[in-house]
């Protein structure tokens, strides 16, 4: 279906972004083909999701690029994305740390995250702990969206593991709890974990039953081994049930 945008009124327009799946995309797809940057990058992500469309990480990464070339921030993240995690694409892990780097030197919170993490598994740049530590405090401080969340739990990670800075687990446990707060599934199995050392397994397991409202499979699978095998028992009974009944 081809859809002139020039044609369309501003209720029929909104018609159709309330309307199906396939609605939406259509228009999105118009507004990405007539050379706008926001288009281009909503549809990309829709392709990624397969949104209203079928999914095609190949195409994403075409309209993602398209984006990026008008200067559209997160579209660059999104290009670095692909590569990193070779959607569409073989993966480039140096290329993705220069569209991250990139994208987080103009203030974008995720790709500041995202940088962050190649920097401190010298993942396709030289390992640079102290440098990403100093980005995920960045993007930590620059909101209290979800990229902020992830940010402070890496932070927290830095403290309870020693790196760049010294030990802390006070610190540490203060950052996973903010980051729980701010709905990163990491930051909620983190806190709760530091809830369980301190004898406080009625709230870890509150906090477990909320990781599967957004971890991936593979991360619910890992929590629920750690906590079988962690030596606190409620954790290996009542805490892998709370874990799996957050699973959607």
């Amino acid at each position: 279906m081809t859809i002139d945008l020039d044609t369309l009124s501003p209720d029929a327009i909104a018609a159709r972004l309330s309307g199906s799946p396939e609605e939406r995309a259509a228009l999105v797809r118009a507004g990405a083909e007539a050379g706008l940057a926001e288009a281009q990058a909503v549809y990309g992500q829709m392709l990624l999701d397969g949104a209203g469309v079928a999914a095609d990480p190949r195409a994403a990464l075409g309209w993602f690029t398209r984006a990026a070339a008008q200067h559209h921030v997160m579209a660059l993240n999104m290009v670095g994305r692909c590569y990193d995690l070779g959607w569409g694409t073989a993966p480039d892990k140096a290329r993705a740390a220069e569209c991250y780097r990139i994208a987080a030197e103009q203030g974008l919170d995720w790709a500041m995250y995202n940088y962050a993490t190649l920097l401190a598994l010298g993942d396709g740049v030289a390992e640079d702990r102290a440098a990403a530590l100093d980005w995920l405090r960045k993007a930590a401080a620059s909101g209290s969206g979800l990229a902020g969340a992830k940010a402070i739990n890496f932070v927290g990670s830095f403290h309870e593991d020693g790196w760049v800075v010294a030990r802390d687990m006070a610190t540490a446990a203060d950052c996973y709890r903010r980051a729980a707060e701010g709905g990163d599934f990491r930051g909620q199995f983190n806190h709760a974990r530091m809830l369980g050392d301190a004898g406080r397994i009625d709230e870890a397991l509150t906090w477990l039953g909320r990781i599967g409202e957004t971890a991936t499979p593979a991360f619910v699978e890992k929590a629920a081994a750690w906590l079988t095998a962690c030596g606190i028992a409620r954790f290996a009974t009542d805490g892998v049930a709370a874990l799996r009944s957050g699973v959607r």
